[in-house]
């Protein structure tokens, strides 16, 4: 079995399996304001580790991830031993959410919400992670901070991703969804913004 987090609902509508990113793990401040107010919109979010992630923070000493391959047999795995019998949503932050849109096809999951999408390493805008978002035919909502340096607004609006594919912006968010001062608006509100596309989104899959 793998150790799980999950925050449960008062009066659950949804499961949303939630992935973490590559540098910080399922109980990054991030997760968990994310999954507390996903929780407060009637969704179950369950939270996991991957393996390196769990290595990690065992040791107390940072790893870099596991190859794409091992990282979608984990999420997998995570995915046949939750309780099904509540309509599956699967997603994750940056590299989370990466391997959840890579699993989604094949999976029983209704969708799937990625926040803040790995397009492209930074400063590499050719090296792009897009292929399988160009022909998904299951519902995928991306939440992007518009300056995002893993593709900004201006480089998504030039991929010819599926018309499944939902891109929602943050204001003036970078990866992190974080604007700057100048720009008048504050991480809390991005951050608000993320939770509500999300509990939107759910209610509208369902």
């Amino acid at each position: 079995m793998i150790n799980t987090l999950i925050n449960t609902a008062q009066n659950p509508i949804a499961t949303f399996v939630f992935a973490h990113g590559a540098g910080a793990g399922q109980n990054s401040e991030f997760m968990q304001l994310m999954a507390e107010g996903l929780a407060k919109h009637n969704i179950n979010v369950v939270r996991f580790n991957f393996a390196y992630m769990q290595l990690a923070e065992d040791l107390g000493k940072r790893r870099p991830p596991d190859r794409a391959e091992k990282l979608l047999v984990h999420f997998t795995k995570v995915l046949s031993e939750i309780d099904n019998r509540l309509p599956i949503f699967i997603g994750g932050k940056s590299m989370g959410g990466r391997m959840a849109s890579m699993l989604l096809q094949e999976s029983t999951a209704l969708g799937c919400i990625c926040m803040g999408y790995p397009f492209h390493p930074p400063n590499k805008p050719d090296k792009l992670r897009t292929e399988h978002l160009l022909a998904i035919n299951k519902p995928v909502l991306i939440i992007q901070g518009e300056r995002d340096s893993f593709g900004t607004r201006e480089e998504i609006g030039t991929y010819h991703l599926s018309a499944q594919v939902q891109v929602n912006y943050l204001t003036d968010g970078d990866h992190s969804f974080k604007p700057r001062k100048a720009s008048g608006h504050n991480l809390g509100e991005n951050l608000h913004k993320a939770i509500e596309h999300s509990a939107a989104f759910i209610r509208t899959h369902l």
